[in-house]
């Protein structure tokens, strides 16, 4: 919650510096430790756990303030608010045709891991812990294939419909997540090339120390951004931050003032934000200046976000709350691994005509713990990506954000409301008729 009375620019300043020097720590130790190397932990994870240790909900020896966990639920907003500027167009037509199988695979596993988990904690953890929230089995899918980003959307969320324990429990399973993607990942990969499932060199020793180090050599650095304005009149950077970060706030004004219309109506502030940055984008297509707006750089805005916001939700966990939900946790955290590997390995077999393994190892390292864990792993497999799963999926992904938005926009209104057992049901039933639609059209291997 955040702490109103005690709040003054400088706790921002304060609070922003010891998350930064926490991140510089953790890219440090990423760097000289070959153990986080190997394991590929990120920096912005390395700083949560951290400040977590250290922080006020830890040892105590970090002054951070009350409010790190509303600085993610701000974050998150700026990085959906970001999404549709740095998303390219697309047509439903090019997608069917390229990567429909590929479409199938993501679409389902998303559904059915929100599904599956959704009903296991309605029908059975609360048979054996009463006490439970509704929503407890969504905490998986939530920290698994939402990862941190989503687990602050939504505990934001819960937190507005009085359920403020479960930004503790999403960002715990988020954390977790990411841990089982790496380890899990890198057995997996073990196992498949002992079987020759893998296409392409698969041998650990091959892989670039910059992946291992995150350290870039000079004859690979490339442009990560391009100025699209002129400094004379406005830096492009801050013209491309001032894009998202309108995006965010109109996001904000929206979901304030569908509150005061109608004030059972709760929308998050990250959907409302992904619908002005989709207005925006859209006036700028409409006014021929689409090309003022340079999605490397609005990427890089999410994606620094994104690391600010992995340290500030992980730092803010509430330790007693996972200590009091330990062994449902554990429960729920076992049957979602054992979920997730059938999804992505059977699924992935039957729904990836070539290059099977790569794609479904990069569905594994997403997930259950981030993007960038996918990229890791089918680097692994695929140094040189020459199984075009990464273009595959992103053009797959385009129609499916949409689907997770309303997921996540509508998961906590639904529960809230008691109707959070047909939602799980109605997404069951999606995901069956998604591979019914597969072998239709032929997109199943048998």
């Amino acid at each position: 919650m955040f702490d109103l009375a005690n709040f003054t620019p400088w706790t921002l300043f304060s609070d922003m510096g010891i998350i930064c020097g926490l991140l510089l720590i953790g890219k440090f130790l990423r760097v000289k430790i070959r153990l986080i190397q190997k394991l590929f932990i990120p920096p912005s994870l390395l700083a949560g756990i951290l400040g977590l240790a250290f922080g006020p909900n830890g040892l105590g020896w970090l002054p951070l303030s009350g409010n790190i966990s509303t600085y993610a639920a701000i974050l998150i907003a700026v990085v959906f608010g970001a999404l549709p500027l740095s998303s390219p167009s697309f047509k439903v037509k090019e997608v069917a045709r390229r990567v429909g199988p590929m479409w199938a695979f993501s679409q389902f596993g998303m559904l059915f891991q929100w599904a599956v988990m959704g009903l296991f904690g309605l029908l059975v953890l609360r048979l054996i812990w009463p006490q439970l929230h509704p929503a407890f089995g969504v905490m998986l899918p939530t920290g698994f294939y939402g990862g941190h980003g989503t687990a602050a959307a939504i505990g934001s969320a819960f937190d507005g419909l009085g359920w403020d324990e479960a930004t503790s429990l999403g960002m715990t399973t988020a954390t977790i997540g990411v841990v089982v993607a790496i380890l899990g990942g890198l057995l997996f990969i073990k196992l498949a090339t002992r079987k020759g499932q893998t296409s392409y060199i698969a041998d650990f020793s091959d892989l670039p120390d910059e992946y291992r180090s995150g350290l870039l050599p000079k004859e690979k650095r490339e442009p990560t951004a391009v100025g699209t304005t002129s400094p004379i009149s406005i830096d492009s950077h801050v013209f491309h931050l001032s894009l998202v970060v309108v995006s965010a706030f109109g996001g904000y004004l929206m979901s304030k003032g569908v509150k005061m219309l109608w004030p059972a109506l709760e929308l998050p502030v990250f959907s409302c934000a992904f619908v002005v940055g989709m207005l925006i984008k859209l006036c700028f297509n409409k006014a021929g200046a689409a090309t003022y707006i340079d999605p490397k750089t609005t990427s890089g805005i999410s994606s620094s976000a994104t690391d600010l916001l992995v340290a500030c939700g992980v730092a803010s966990i509430k330790l007693s709350v996972v200590v009091k939900y330990a062994w449902p946790l554990i429960v729920l955290t076992v049957v979602g691994i054992g979920v997730t590997v059938f999804t992505v390995f059977y699924f992935g077999r039957h729904l990836n005509r070539k290059d099977w393994f790569e794609k479904s190892i990069f569905a594994w390292g997403w997930w259950t713990g981030t993007m960038a864990m996918g990229i890791a792993l089918l680097r692994i497999v695929d140094p040189k990506m020459q199984s075009k799963a990464m273009d595959d999926y992103a053009l797959a992904y385009l129609p499916c954000a949409p689907v997770e938005i309303l997921l996540i926009t509508f998961v906590p209104i639904l529960f809230a409301a008691g109707q959070g057992l047909w939602l799980m049901l109605g997404c069951l039933v999606l995901s069956l008729l998604i591979l019914f639609l597969a072998n239709r059209l032929k997109w199943w291997i048998k």
